[in-house]
């Protein structure tokens, strides 16, 4: 039985580690098709960046089951999930998180308290990424490349595993923000979704 915090593939051959992560893939896929009709691609390329510890950009239009099929994914993994709806008021420290004031009622004294923002989470889903300027979309850099936040002179380091799923819609335009490549670099996948067929 291995210790805490030791591999648990580590005891085994690579044949049984790689027959074991393949099972519990099928066995994962299995339960989120319960939920999610088709899309085997989107799934398939999802599990591929959880798996490699990466993080993927979904571009496609709206009812195409995005969020819902990484929130089952969530779901199905007993995964801390969280959603940042992005908007072109939203600010870095609605993302990392922000220090406030606390009072000790006993004594009187102030003291900063750190809370932690939605990055806080296993899976964050980034939804429409595009729809706010470059400097809130850097909020998630450092997260995405070194499993931290720094906030208020301090460095915190986020749970693993930590994978972000972020979506786009390629239709809208209007008011919305390029990624800069150093944003894009960060992503391991672009995945493009279509529509479902007429049997699915």
């Amino acid at each position: 039985m291995p210790t805490s915090g030791q591999d648990p593939l580590s005891s085994l051959s690579p044949e049984q580690a790689i027959q074991r992560v393949a099972k519990a893939r099928d066995a994962l896929v299995a339960e989120v098709h319960r939920v999610i009709v088709g899309q085997d691609e989107m799934i398939e390329q999802m599990l591929i960046a959880l798996f490699a510890r990466g993080h993927c950009l979904t571009i496609g239009v709206p009812g195409l089951a995005k969020t819902l099929t990484v929130s089952t994914l969530a779901h199905a993994l007993h995964l801390k999930f969280s959603r940042i709806q992005f908007t072109p008021d939203l600010m870095p420290s609605d993302i990392t998180g922000t220090e406030i004031i606390e009072e000790d009622q006993a004594t009187g004294r102030r003291s900063f308290r750190f809370v932690q923002g939605p990055i806080f989470s296993n899976i964050v889903l980034a939804d429409e990424i595009n729809r706010t300027p470059p400097k809130t979309q850097s909020a998630l850099l450092q997260a995405m490349q070194e499993y931290q936040v720094t906030a208020g002179g301090n460095t915190y380091d986020l749970e693993m595993p930590f994978f972000v799923m972020a979506t786009q819609n390629p239709i809208e335009q209007e008011g919305t923000y390029p990624l800069p490549e150093a944003q894009l670099d960060r992503f391991m996948l672009s995945i493009h979704i279509g529509y479902p067929s007429r049997d699915e």
